[in-house]
């Protein structure tokens, strides 16, 4: 988790701050996670997935394309899930859609 941090911390332009938001998952929260001087971590209240819209996204993907399947090997799920993927990027405008919060917004 530390050095995806630092990934986002090199994106972030010079001067500026990046807010990051996590759920409490450990290693998300852990004292030993090193948050650069450019970021700060908002965290989600605990037990709250419909707060997280990465939640969302991977419950779009389960329910349009990875559920109710039968995995024939490691091979397969690996196949199927880099399909998901893949038909999910092709849907920036959907990925937005899903993340959206009416609540969340200005006037």
């Amino acid at each position: 988790m530390s050095l995806h941090l630092t990934e986002i911390s090199l994106a972030v332009a010079p001067g500026a701050h990046a807010a990051v938001l996590m759920d409490q998952a450990g290693w998300h929260m852990t004292d030993k996670l090193d948050v650069p001087a450019n970021i700060s971590i908002i965290a989600l209240p605990a037990k709250c997935p419909e707060l997280n819209p990465v939640e969302n996204i991977w419950q779009f993907m389960r329910e349009n394309w990875l559920s109710n399947r039968v995995f024939t090997s490691y091979d397969n799920i690996v196949d199927h899930c880099c399909d998901a993927w893949n038909k999910l990027l092709d849907q920036p405008w959907h990925i937005m859609t899903i993340g959206r919060r009416k609540w969340a917004r200005g006037s």
